[in-house]
């Protein structure tokens, strides 16, 4: 599927964002093995959480739909899957599953798409191993085969911050018959919406910082709402920041302290936004966002501890830093290379097609930024790659540029943001 896009003169109104994906998945995934009934409100229609459901689904639990948003969950005990489990192209599902698998007491397969079978999984493979696991793969990806067993807990140090490896553990300790406590340690804090959602639903798990522990332990279902994706509201505050003219309300957005490392980068930017009506919704942080268009954006560099914060939202943070006066350095950010593409080497090359200074590096990327008063030529097809956040990034990248901006295989954008262009469209 090919889409043009056009520059537009300004963006008003109020939108709600969809849900978080990364809520959503867990959501599912300890509503169907907690015991009790639970009833998940405001979940994502993105095609990879839907692919979480079919997993479950596979394994026994019961799992129906009130209406496209809300769906109503049997939990407790999982079974043997008749056929492989279709991960999709959800790395999330396929790595978090893994945890939950590895400590049953039957075997199982897990598959996914051309994508997700070019993901690396040694990075959930090795520690599930020090658990006692019996699982092998294609060299380090999938298919994964899982033969569940006793597992023990461990003391683990992750070599990188990675909210699905340390879910995945976490999962893996849970388990009733895992022997012991597992201790996680991450060099920099990752997502936690995990630990949250544990401890919500009653598991023996605490956080020191850096170091989570948790115990085997039993969920009791509860109902959970699932909070707005600061993910899927970046882009709409990215164009907002760079559309001339603009001032909207973003509603209903999560505003995990473990996610909102692209309000910081902003504030950094001196770009023009407010938090208001901040509240707590099923343990997580919640507040609606109001966004302007800001004429002096500045440059900054992005590394280290902010990159687990932002690192889904590098690639729109590109399209910001166009509009930047100076130098942005986005640096320790290999992982990139590892996400539905080599995110670093297809964003660079795509973008230099319509005008932005920017230059690839080994782990990260940099933008050379002109302002306010920086063109844009557009005047070029954009590949997508098979990667929905490029598509998305794209697009708002289309709406500042001169001329016509074709991306070609937008339709990926149905993995994450099915009614994305329908939103932006609502604020023209």
């Amino acid at each position: 599927m090919i889409k043009t896009v056009s520059k537009i003169k300004n963006l008003k109104g109020e939108i709600t964002i969809p849900a978080d994906k990364s809520v959503s998945h867990r959501a599912v995934m300890l509503a169907s093995i907690a015991g009790g009934c639970s009833r998940i409100t405001n979940f994502s229609d993105g095609a990879d959480c839907h692919s979480t459901v079919k997993v479950f689904k596979q394994l026994g639990a019961e799992i129906s739909f009130v209406d496209n948003k809300t769906l109503l969950i049997k939990g407790g005990q999982i079974m043997k899957p008749k056929e492989p489990l279709d991960a999709g192209n959800s790395g999330t599902t396929m790595r978090l599953v893994s945890g939950i698998l590895a400590g049953q007491d039957f075997e199982s397969i897990i598959i996914g798409d051309e994508s997700l079978s070019k993901r690396p999984m040694k990075r959930i493979i090795e520690p599930l191993k020090l658990m006692g696991a019996d699982i092998s793969s294609m060299d380090g990806k999938a298919p994964l085969y899982i033969r569940g067993c006793g597992l023990h807990g461990i003391e683990y140090e992750a070599p990188i911050a990675s909210a699905q490896v340390k879910s995945c553990v976490l999962l893996a300790g849970l388990n009733r018959s895992t022997k012991g406590v597992t201790h996680y340690k991450e060099i920099y804090p990752s997502r936690n919406h995990t630990e949250l959602m544990l401890e919500y639903l009653g598991a023996n798990i605490k956080t020191d910082g850096t170091i989570t522990i948790v115990e085997p332990s039993r969920l009791q279902a509860k109902d959970i709402d699932v909070i707005g994706d600061i993910s899927s509201a970046a882009f709409f505050i990215v164009a907002g920041l760079i559309v001339e003219g603009s001032d909207f309300v973003i509603k209903n957005v999560g505003i995990n302290p473990t996610r909102t490392g692209i309000l910081d980068i902003i504030k950094r930017m001196n770009g023009n936004i407010q938090i208001i009506n901040e509240r707590k919704v099923s343990g997580e942080d919640v507040a609606d966002i109001r966004v302007k268009y800001s004429e002096e954006l500045k440059s900054c560099e992005i590394s280290g501890a902010d990159i687990p914060r932002l690192i889904d939202e590098l690639p729109i943070i590109a399209v910001l830093a166009s509009r930047a006066e100076g130098e942005t350095i986005v640096k320790d950010a290999h992982d990139l290379r590892n996400k539905e593409t080599d995110r670093i080497s297809c964003l660079v090359k795509e973008l230099q097609k319509i005008g932005v200074d920017i230059f690839e590096q080994k782990d990260g990327f940099v933008v050379h930024g002109g302002g306010a008063k920086c063109k844009l030529s557009g005047d070029a097809e954009l590949q997508t790659y098979h990667d929905h956040r490029l598509a998305m990034s794209f697009y708002i990248a289309g709406l500042i540029c001169e001329k016509e901006v074709a991306i070609n295989g937008f339709e990926w954008i149905n993995i994450s943001f099915p009614n994305f262009e329908q939103l932006v469209e609502s604020l023209i």
